[in-house]
């Protein structure tokens, strides 16, 4: 059985906002989870090259056991993006921003318990709908694992930080760390320059005593 789509807007809360002219980097915010900021939608992270263009292939799913397919269908925003950014069934990591592979299974995110059936494609598919209005009893732990990876005390988010400062280097230098800059990438964050400077200064501070 190949699944369409797997969830519907019954009782479900909506809160939807307008998305204006913008550039990636830009933080979003979302009044009801006001402690979730990321600073990339849905669209950029795949505009801009992710998961080796494999996210949205067909998959079977081992917490639901059915079959998935064109699950990106639900979403009206890929225009001009290329199905190989989307639906590719083997892994390019030329496909990819930061030109790296990074990352691991459907699989092993399974076997660690980090998928939902309302999700079976995992956060990135999460996001999506929560980014479209779709609220449900799972957001809190997905921000928490966001948090945890690419929020402010994010460990990837400032393992990429500490990397820059040993070099003496940039923000925008991607030869830092270019498994890290595409993992969070894939967590719809990008490094930006004002949280790397505001990183720093609290780097510096707490060093200063």
């Amino acid at each position: 059985m190949i699944v369409s789509l797997v969830w519907t807007r019954d009782n479900i809360h909506l809160d939807r906002f307008n998305v204006v002219d913008r550039a990636i980097g830009d933080v979003i915010s979302f009044s009801d989870h006001p402690d979730f900021l990321p600073n990339m939608t849905p669209r950029e992270v795949f505009s801009e090259g992710s998961f080796g263009g494999t996210y949205w292939r067909p998959i079977f799913s081992g917490v639901t056991s059915l079959r998935y397919a064109e699950q990106h269908l639900e979403f009206d925003w890929w225009d001009g993006i290329d199905d190989a950014l989307l639906i590719s069934e083997k892994y390019d990591k030329s496909l990819n921003r930061f030109g790296v592979k990074c990352g691991t299974s459907l699989d092993m995110w399974e076997s660690k318990d980090w998928i939902r059936h309302q999700d079976p494609y995992g956060w990135v598919q999460w996001y999506c709908r929560f980014f479209s209005g779709r609220r449900s009893e799972d957001d809190d732990r997905q921000i928490r694992r966001w948090k945890a990876f690419a929020g402010e005390k994010g460990r990837f988010r400032n393992q990429l930080i500490n990397l820059i400062i040993s070099r003496g280097s940039n923000y925008d230098d991607e030869t830092v760390s270019p498994v890290i800059r595409q993992s969070l990438q894939h967590w719809a964050y990008r490094l930006t320059n004002s949280d790397f400077e505001d990183a720093s200064l609290k780097k510096w501070k707490s060093e200063m005593g």
